[in-house]
């Protein structure tokens, strides 16, 4: 008997948290994973390949990037994946005011260049392509909590704008030519390969440094920004599960939790060990933003009922698995 050929799935932004989590997840369902990576003069065993040097063997990577349209199409044709995941962005979203063309072009623009290339390849291969698109909370921006798939977006920022142009992007390809895509609109889910620009891993990269006596004050911004905090090997799944279903949609994905920044903030150093925190935390106001999200907190009640899904770890557990990660990178074991 022919053995079953292995489904083949695509992934933007593989170097990165969701992408390098993703690529466990789907190696472990017997998937063929490869992933675009930007062209660069860093070798692939050292930074930014680090989330994914456990697995690089066992993946293909192809360069490309979310700006030239021509690379994309040709590691769509090249490729022929079952499955596509858009999990690339500029996702800074204090350093989107700084670079709004930038992250328009790339969070925003990008997504219509992968659509453009799965239709083309879809018509020419005579395949269904599947697509899943990385939408954010940050769409929600001040709209009142709790936050679900019917919530207006208000976003706040040049980050949540671009995520808003590609989600409607996404939504039209899917109504307009028929195109199995979803959008996964995902609240803050954190882990230690969280990048070092987000507040999470600021505050446990600053905590372990000081336990191990290399820094003595953690300087952070608005510390009463209020979100609904997951962990991200939880939140592939739910990627996951979208695509695998028999009609395209879209799906809020959260814990229904919502924390401060100061609690995240107390829950690292609880775990250190430390009490009172204030001694060793300045407020300064460059980490502001021009316009903030006050509270975000998902109703992700369809996907729970849709897709079975429902998340695990609370805020707590994962500010201990990030601090404790991020102490035995620095040889200071807790």
């Amino acid at each position: 008997m022919k053995e079953k050929s292995k489904k083949k799935a695509l992934i933007f932004g593989i170097t990165g948290q969701d992408g390098s989590y993703l690529a466990d997840f789907l190696l472990q369902k017997q998937y063929d994973v490869h992933g675009v990576v930007r062209r660069t003069s860093t070798p692939p065993h050292e930074q930014p390949f680090n989330n994914i040097a456990h697995i690089r063997a066992k993946i293909t990577l192809h360069n490309g990037d979310l700006d030239d349209e021509t690379s994309i199409r040709h590691i769509m044709r090249t490729v022929c994946p079952d499955e596509v995941y858009n999990l690339a962005a500029q996702s800074d979203v204090h350093l989107s005011f700084s670079m709004p063309t930038y992250t328009a072009n790339i969070t925003g623009l990008g997504v219509v260049r992968i659509l453009e290339a799965i239709r083309d390849t879809q018509q020419e291969k005579k395949k269904t392509i599947r697509f899943y698109q990385a939408s954010s909370s940050e769409l929600f921006g001040s709209s009142p909590p709790p936050q679900n798939e019917k919530t207006p977006f208000h976003p706040r920022s040049p980050y949540g704008c671009a995520k808003a142009f590609a989600h409607y992007a996404t939504v039209n390809y899917r109504e307009a030519y028929g195109i199995f895509a979803c959008c996964g609109i995902l609240f803050n889910h954190e882990s230690p390969r969280r990048g070092e620009n987000f507040v999470t891993r600021k505050i446990t990269k600053g905590v372990a440094r000081i336990l191990a006596g290399k820094e003595k004050i953690l300087r952070l911004g608005n510390l009463d920004a209020k979100r609904d905090w997951g962990y991200a090997p939880e939140y592939v799944e739910a990627m996951w599960l979208m695509l695998q279903q028999d009609k395209p949609d879209d799906f809020v994905i959260g814990t229904g939790q919502t924390h401060a920044v100061k609690d995240f903030l107390t829950y690292a150093f609880q775990h250190a060990g430390i009490k009172n925190w204030k001694k060793y935390v300045e407020i300064d106001p460059a980490n502001y933003r021009p316009s903030e999200v006050r509270i975000l907190v998902a109703d992700a009640k369809k996907a729970q009922r849709v897709l079975g899904w429902k998340p695990k770890k609370t805020c707590a557990n994962i500010a201990k698995i990030m601090l404790d990660a991020d102490c035995l990178a620095i040889g200071q074991g807790l």
